[in-house]
C-alpha cells in the first residue's frame, strides 16, 4: 500500500503547528536550477504559506475537488480554490485544480467510486468536459491524483487523460499522479499503462512516498532513497525524463508501541524528539530522520535535508523536477 491519504494527504487533518526543532533546521532554499518543483496544497492553506513557499516552486496544486460517488461528475472550486488560484497568480506560479477520489467518509481514496467513472465511457467524457470547464475560469492545468486505480480501470484512466486534454487550449497543462512501482510490470498491476499516459499528459508526477506508514508496515523511511531510484528506472524505461517529476515527502510517521500512529509535520516531528529528550539520526542510506521515543514510539521524517537529496536525485536522472507533498506540513522551500 502506497498512499499518501494516512494523515498528511487529502484528509484535511488537523494538525497543530509547532515550532521549535529537534533536528537541525535546514537551509532555505530557492527553485533548483534547472528543475521544476511543484508544491501540494491543501484548500484551506492560507495565502501566507504561498507567500512564504513561492520562490521554491514553480507550480501550486490546489487539492481538491471530489470526484462524485457515482463516478459521474466532480464538485465545483469553492472560494478557498480560487483564493488559492489568484494568490498563485500573483507570485508568478502556475496554478493547478487537483481533482481526487478521496473520500472522507472511508478516509481513503475509493477505488470503487473511481471504477465508476472509468468503466464508463460517458462519465468519462462527461467529468473531462467539467474538469476543461474550470481549467477556463483561470487555472493553468488539471492534476489528475486519482489513486488506487485497479488494473482492469487502467484503459479508462488513460481515456480520461485523453479526453481531457483534448478540451484544453495548448498552453493549458494536464499532469498525472502515479503510485510508484519498482518494475513496469507493477506498474501495469496497478492500473498505469505508462506509454499511454505519457503520450495524454504533460507530466507525471511520481509519488515516490509512503513506501512506509503506521497502518500497512513497520516503521522505516517514508521513501527510501534506494527504493525512489528503482521506481525512476522501472518508469523512465517508457517515459521520457522531461515529463516526470519526483514526488517527495515532506511529513513523518510515528509508530507508537501500542495503538495506531499518525502523521506528523516536519516542526511536529522534532518537537516531539526534542520533548521527549530522545536524539534524532539522520541516515545518509534512505536520506531520512529516524529517532525512537522514550515510550518506544519509533519515527521516520524527510525534510529538507531530504529535498536536497532528492534534487541531486532527480538532477542524476535528468528528470523534468519535483513534487513536494505538501506545503504546510514539509519544510518551507523558501
Amino acid at each position: 500500500m502506497h498512499l499518501r491519504t494516512i494523515g498528511p494527504s487529502l484528509a484535511l487533518v488537523a494538525l497543530v503547528a509547532l515550532a521549535v526543532a529537534a533536528a537541525p533546521a535546514p537551509a532555505t532554499a530557492m527553485v533548483p536550477d534547472g528543475l521544476e518543483v511543484t508544491g501540494w496544497i491543501l484548500q484551506g492553506g492560507s495565502n501566507r504559506l504561498v507567500e512564504r513557499n513561492a520562490d521554491g516552486i514553480t507550480t501550486l496544486s490546489v487539492a481538491a475537488v471530489a470526484l462524485a460517488p457515482d463516478g459521474g461528475g466532480v464538485t465545483a472550486p469553492g472560494r478557498d480554490h480560487e483564493r488559492l488560484r489568484k494568490a498563485a497568480h500573483r507570485h508568478g506560479l502556475a496554478a493547478e485544480l487537483l481533482v481526487s477520489n478521496y473520500s472522507n467518509r472511508l478516509g481513503d481514496f475509493e477505488p470503487r467510486r473511481l471504477h465508476r467513472l472509468l468503466a464508463n465511457p460517458k462519465r468519462i467524457v462527461r467529468v473531462a468536459r467539467r474538469l476543461a470547464g474550470f481549467a477556463a475560469q483561470g487555472w493553468d492545468g488539471i492534476n489528475i491524483d486519482l489513486e488506487r486505480v485497479r488494473a482492469r480501470d487502467g484503459d479508462g484512466l488513460v481515456t480520461l487523460a485523453e479526453q481531457l486534454g483534448a478540451r484544453l487550449p495548448d498552453e493549458k497543462t494536464v499532469s498525472i499522479d502515479v503510485s510508484a512501482a519498482t518494475s513496469r510490470r507493477a506498474y501495469r498491476d496497478r492500473g498505469y499503462r505508462l506509454a499511454r499516459l505519457a503520450a495524454a499528459v504533460d507530466v507525471i508526477d511520481l509519488m515516490t512516498y509512503d513506501l512506509h506508514g503506521p497502518t500497512w508496515s513497520g516503521p522505516g523511511p517514508i521513501g527510501d532513497l534506494d527504493w525512489q531510484r528503482r521506481a525512476l528506472e522501472a518508469l523512465l524505461a517508457v517515459v521520457p525524463p522531461g515529463q516526470v517529476q519526483l514526488g517527495v515527502a515532506g511529513y513523518g510517521y510515528t509508530w507508537p508501541r501500542e495503538g495506531t500512529g499518525r502523521s506528523v509535520t516536519v516542526r511536529q516531528a522534532r518537537r516531539l524528539v526534542e520533548r521527549s529528550g530522545a536524539t534524532a539520526h539522520w541516515r545518509p542510506g534512505p536520506g531520512e530522520w529516524t529517532a525512537r521515543l522514550p515510550d518506544g514510539t519509533r519515527m521516520w521524517w524527510s525534510d529538507g535535508r531530504s529535498y536536497r537529496r532528492r534534487v541531486a536525485l532527480a538532477r542524476e536522472y535528468g528528470v523534468r523536477g519535483l513534487a513536494v507533498w505538501r506545503l504546510g506540513s514539509a519544510d518551507p522551500l523558501t
